[in-house]
């Protein structure tokens, strides 16, 4: 556990909060460090020590894109030698000293100490109020929840330790955690406040759309250790099942978002990201607040590494998506948006294509278009808030639990309603909906907002859909030598690393990739936790 936290002034009235973290001016207010011997001395002072854990929240922005979206079918990366994270984590050669799970254990334990330190530290305070004690441990174990949610999810048993003293290094089961995880977000849900003034501030209505997505990955009867082990080499997905009560908790806490009257669906689903989007009703549920390099933990580097040279075909993004989707209607307002191939710069009006094999596509999402002639500017200030849940995904949680209780019929009103704003209109409505269309709408929906491992872990599809990278046409050995002339043009040096991390996702598809190794320390040591994954 970190021996500082550097907190954000947090203004407190009546159990209100408001997080203020911009210093961009000298008036602004500045960061409060409060170590491990401080007494709470107010409810200022409690809410501060709270939102420390929010800080691993922050620095996690693209280790989330590497272990999401880079690791899947849909998504590469260009930076770097053949050894540097990124690349082996695009080829699925990663192993257990590979930066990002790495600094996924080690953010999800800062979290999980600093939620610990605050719960032990305000209880015993005598000088925070009961309303402000009741909300600000609410806060911390909505934090805690949050990352052991994400610890489970990505490495399976880990040790569990609700205590400042406590180093355990034995794993828990995975139910044992789910368990924790929902005792953690349920007393959130009791203390936190209906409403907050940003969703940068956990509600209660935060919690429920986690519960409902807690219930649905847990409900998928996550694979064990020896399941894991059992199919380390294997090129075929395991059988899934389902624990029906589980699907039903999910969905009573998706229908509690739903019927709060709290959210809804934003009008155009462009009016989701940027700047001038960022952590906006009614749509954005929780959000992660980031002011930018330099002024926060780090700032939002999806920005960064989705748009890193702006308009020049010459150069490629760090990360970026290596299918253009062709089985993606051109009707659905989203693929445009999402998967760019084409844009044109608002300030010279020359239209940049990305198309292979001269070029390769761009994450649409990773480009601030939120003000004219202002696209590039977010690279460089990684100022936009990230986005955790937002009201779609509460949709589509119900619509799947749905379907997997054959309640298809009541699944096809959510679904629709997705699609009636990615096509504008209710023409483009299924009259019956199935896991495949879910699966569908989860893809197009989310593209390159870290959800896609988690959900082919939870439908067992993770192989078969590495597998898909076969599909795309730059798995062909036409595009394995630079210079070569095809009818789609010259294969560029970008087309032919690009053909050989496709080979290497399909190579490299084998059931140990069901978990996420556990890693070294920070320093390389040895955290001493046993055993190891299988296949690692």
């Amino acid at each position: 556990m970190k021996k500082k936290y550097y907190i954000w002034i947090v203004v407190a009235l009546l159990g209100t909060t408001t997080w203020l973290s911009s210093c961009s001016s000298d008036d602004d207010p500045k960061p409060t460090i409060i170590d491990e011997e401080s007494i709470i001395e107010s409810d200022e002072e409690a809410f501060a020590l709270v939102n420390g854990g929010f800080e691993a929240f922050q620095d996690l922005c693209s280790t989330f894109t590497e272990l999401s979206d880079v690791a899947t079918f849909y998504g590469s990366s260009y930076f770097g030698n053949e050894d540097d994270n990124v690349i082996r984590m695009a080829r699925l050669t990663y192993d257990e000293t590979n930066d990002y799970p790495v600094w996924a254990w080690d953010d999800f334990y800062w979290a999980i100490g600093t939620a610990n330190d605050a719960i032990e530290k305000i209880n015993a305070s005598p000088k925070v109020s009961a309303a402000a004690k009741t909300e600000a441990i609410a806060r911390a174990k909505f934090i805690r929840g949050l990352a052991y949610s994400y610890l489970t999810l990505y490495f399976g048993e880990v040790p569990i330790r609700l205590t400042t003293d406590d180093v355990n290094t034995t794993r828990s089961s995975i139910d044992a955690v789910y368990a924790q995880v929902v005792s953690d977000l349920t007393d959130a849900e009791a203390g936190l406040p209906l409403t907050t003034s940003s969703p940068v501030l956990p509600s209660k209505g935060a919690a429920q759309a986690l519960l409902a997505r807690v219930y649905l990955q847990w409900a998928s009867n996550p694979l064990t250790q020896a399941q894991v082990e059992a199919i380390k080499d294997s090129k075929t997905d395991p059988a899934s099942s389902y624990n029906t009560s589980r699907l039903e908790k999910a969905i009573e806490y998706a229908d509690k978002v739903i019927t709060s009257g709290k959210y809804s669906l934003a009008s155009e689903y462009a009016n989701l990201f940027g700047r001038a989007n960022e952590s906006r009703a009614p749509e954005h549920i929780f959000t992660i607040q980031h002011d930018g390099d330099g002024i926060d933990v780090i700032g939002n580097h999806q920005y960064h590494c989705a748009w890193t040279y702006p308009f020049q075909t010459d150069k490629v993004s760090h990360i970026h998506p290596i299918s253009t989707f062709e089985d993606w209607s051109s009707a659905d307002k989203r693929k445009d948006f999402s998967v760019i191939t084409s844009i044109t710069d608002p300030k010279s009006g020359t239209t940049y294509s990305y198309l292979p094999p001269a070029a390769l596509p761009v994450f649409g999402k990773g480009i601030d278009r939120s003000y004219t002639n202002a696209e590039w500017e977010t690279i460089e200030t990684n100022d936009v808030d990230q986005i955790e849940i937002r009201y779609a995904e509460v949709l589509l949680i119900k619509a799947e639990a749905l379907v997997q209780l054959h309640r298809h019929g009541e699944a096809k009103a959510l679904v629709n309603q997705l699609r009636q704003r990615a096509y504008g209109s209710s023409s483009h409505d299924l009259e019956t909906v199935n896991l495949e269309d879910i699966q569908d709408e989860w893809l197009h929906e989310f593209i390159y907002e870290h959800k896609h491992w988690q959900n082919q872990v939870r439908w067992k599809t993770l192989i078969s859909d590495l597998k898909k990278a076969q599909d795309n046409p730059l798995y062909d050995d036409l595009y394995a030598t630079a210079g070569v002339q095809t009818e789609n043009g010259v294969v560029s040096s970008y087309a032919v690393r690009t053909h050989s991390i496709l080979h290497s996702k399909v190579d490299n598809a084998n059931g140990h990739l069901y978990r996420y190794p556990i890693p070294v320390g920070l320093e390389g040591e040895d955290l001493g936790v046993r055993p190891q994954n299988p296949g690692y």
